[in-house]
């Protein structure tokens, strides 16, 4: 039987000890936690906004062309 090295071995970490996000969070300060806090909110509302505006702007389009051409009609 081959013996296995290099990238061809993977060792698993236990699932009651999981790797996490921040390594270091219980070491930084309060100031540096409520800043992280926040860049992580705030990418996840432009994610969501991204999402909705992603499914809303042939919609958006639709409505602004139609207007366009309800002010040209009307004239």
């Amino acid at each position: 039987m081959a013996r296995q090295t290099g990238f061809a071995r993977q060792e698993r970490a236990p699932l009651l000890n999981p790797m996490p996000l921040i390594p270091r969070w219980r070491f930084m300060t309060d100031e540096a936690k409520s800043l992280t806090k926040r860049t992580a909110v705030s990418a996840g509302v432009v994610v969501l906004v991204l999402l909705v505006f992603r499914s809303l702007l042939p919609w958006l389009l639709l409505a602004l062309a139609a207007y366009w051409i309800w002010k040209v009609v009307s004239k």
